[in-house]
């Protein structure tokens, strides 16, 4: 086992993410979980910085704008370029650590002067860029100014004390930045702040997710790839440039998983220097004594779903499967779950299975239709069967029902002819508690399935299945993500050994994958009282060698990186 790095000596610690307070993907919540554990080692030496993409009728929800001592007094007297502007205060998040949030709009008016200064220095070929590009950029950039800002005014910083002669010590400073879309950001500190420590993480390359979402082999032909050549032939030059740029001139690279690593020597030519597997915080599970409560109440409520959808008295004993997660129908698998589900139609499984595809799309309102019903069940549940809703297996109508990839494999498949052993419904929205339907968050919902399944094509980590086992619900994932490369690594892969199974994929073994998850679910409805809780416990015990304060280790060994290399660069490097 690795020997446990020292927590490295940071006087500041600085983290840029387009995520910050900005709830988007699965970035939030790698970082507002990481944060207690930042908090417990830097206390307040770390400062998150963010896009202040917020209004005063849609404020930032995990923003809480509050007096920082010392911050608060720069941010009143920051001279910042004509139209970059910052908030102080705090993340809303479990240690609730200093943010920052930075309105980035005056970076525009010199985006094509900054844009040449990036390719004469650091090669930076912007030339090409489209969408949200020069978004991405201008919050970057501005990223940068701030941190160069508050290191000039001393924030956070040792003080020589007073009659100390001799040599000033050097300050300790690391600048981590997140993804493509902050890389401006880290090319500026290392231009204008040579002394600063730069840490980057591609939590997935660019054009390594191109080439997945254009239905491209990844793994099979990945040592023939070369980045800068597919990123010519799939137009993302401008993205690919910027995030390779960083990763080369970033003092440590890191990345979260071996799969991805891989992926990032082959494409952006950098091996990483870290492999920093993601972690996370058990804040939003509930205690032991309140799970089987919520448990129920989950339970009820999907199982409501299913009646007033199908208008059939449902078995209470029903066997409950979800799939989760952003809506890319290729990599993360949609396409093969659906295809599990019809599956398990030719298996014999021991209970009935309601599946359902918690992922949003593109809603266009919650059905009039099934919320009338399920109030109806509220005050008397079904004694007779009814006639199913029209287009019994969606909860929301969508804005794109002809184009929406999983709606149409879903009728393909046949699924709106009711089939009692093997139901799928469609959740298509955002589950917040305020869908209209369910009314209850993802995590409300999730402790009442039997079982989940994230049969990844690309996942270089993989935190669906992570937040499952920490709910003590099994759950099947592939080798293709990065959590189920660690789960291989760490634990024998048996549900009663650590809650999951990792299923092998490739890409040439799509129908055994399809055939070995439905065969791994036949078993779980199979599984007694007994066994269904030693595969429980055994799912907890997997998420909590998965916290973040064994996690940490690798950031620390990054940070420290860091500092050693900016600690031996010469100043003249910013020349």
């Amino acid at each position: 086992m690795d020997k446990t790095p020292a927590i490295p000596q940071v006087d500041l610690l600085f983290e840029v993410s387009w995520e910050v307070c900005n709830k988007i993907g699965g970035i939030y919540t790698v970082l507002s979980t990481k944060a207690k554990t930042l908090q417990k080692q830097f206390k307040d030496k770390t400062i998150f910085i963010g896009p202040d993409v917020w209004t005063t009728d849609t404020p930032s929800p995990w923003f809480s704008e509050c007096k920082i001592t010392g911050l608060s007094d720069w941010a009143l007297n920051a001279k910042l370029p004509e139209g970059v502007s910052v908030r102080v205060g705090r993340w809303e998040i479990p240690g609730r650590p200093i943010a920052v949030l930075v309105k980035f709009d005056g970076m525009y008016a010199v985006k094509d002067e900054f844009y040449g200064e990036m390719w004469k220095r650091f090669g930076v070929d912007s030339l090409h860029a489209y969408g949200d590009y020069d978004e991405g950029c201008a919050f970057a950039h501005a990223s940068g100014v701030v941190i160069e800002s508050i290191i000039k005014s001393g924030f956070g910083q040792p003080v020589q004390p007073a009659g100390k002669r001799g040599r000033k010590k050097q300050t300790r400073i690391v600048a981590h930045f997140d993804e493509w879309t902050t890389g401006m950001g880290l090319l500026y500190v290392r231009w204008k702040l040579p002394k600063v420590g730069t840490v980057f993480t591609t939590h997935a390359t660019s054009i390594g997710r191109s080439i997945c979402g254009n239905n491209k082999p990844l793994y099979d032909y990945l040592d023939g790839y070369n980045g800068d050549q597919m990123a010519r032939e799939l137009n993302m030059e401008a993205k690919h440039s910027l995030e390779k740029a960083a990763a080369h001139a970033a003092d440590s690279f890191t990345t979260v998983s071996e799969i991805t690593a891989r992926e990032c020597e082959q494409l952006l030519e950098r091996r990483p220097d870290v492999v920093t597997p993601n972690g996370f915080e058990k804040n939003f599970v509930p205690a032991a004594a309140k799970l089987p409560a919520a448990s129920k109440a989950a339970r009820d409520k999907m199982l409501s779903v299913a009646s007033a959808l199908t208008g059939k008295k449902i078995d209470p004993n029903s066997f409950i499967v979800i799939t989760s997660g952003r809506c890319e129908y290729r990599n993360k698998g949609l396409d093969l779950f659906l295809d599990v589900c019809d599956e398990l139609k030719r298996c014999k499984p021991a209970r009935n299975i309601i599946a359902f595809v918690m992922v949003p799309a593109w809603p266009k309102e919650a059905r009039a239709d099934l919320a009338e019903r399920l109030g109806t069940l509220e005050k008397a549940p079904l004694v007779n069967d009814e006639a199913p809703l029209n287009d019994p297996v969606i909860t929301h109508w969508l804005n794109n029902p002809e184009s929406d990839a999983v709606n149409c494999r879903m009728h393909q498949l046949g699924f709106t002819e009711i089939d009692p052993r093997v139901e799928v419904i469609y959740v298509p929205c955002y589950l917040n508690g305020t869908d209209g339907i369910f009314n209850m968050s993802y995590y409300d919902l999730l402790p009442g399935a039997d079982a989940t399944v994230f049969p990844s094509y690309y996942e270089p980590w993989g935190y669906t299945p992570l937040e499952s086992v920490a709910f003590g619900v099994p759950t099947v994932t592939t080798s293709l993500s990065g959590f189920g490369q660690w789960v291989l690594e760490s634990f024998e892969n048996y549900f009663d050994e650590c809650g999951v199974n990792v299923i092998g994929r490739g890409d040439s073994n799509y129908r055994s994958v399809v055939e070995n998850i439905a065969h791994s679910l036949e078993y779980l409805t199979e599984a007694g009282e007994k066994e269904t809780k030693k595969i429980h416990k055994a799912a907890m015990n997997t998420a909590s060698e998965a916290a973040w304060s064994k996690f940490i280790r690798y950031y620390d060994t990054a940070y420290q990186q860091a500092i050693e290399k900016a600690s031996r660069r010469k100043l003249s490097d910013a020349d």
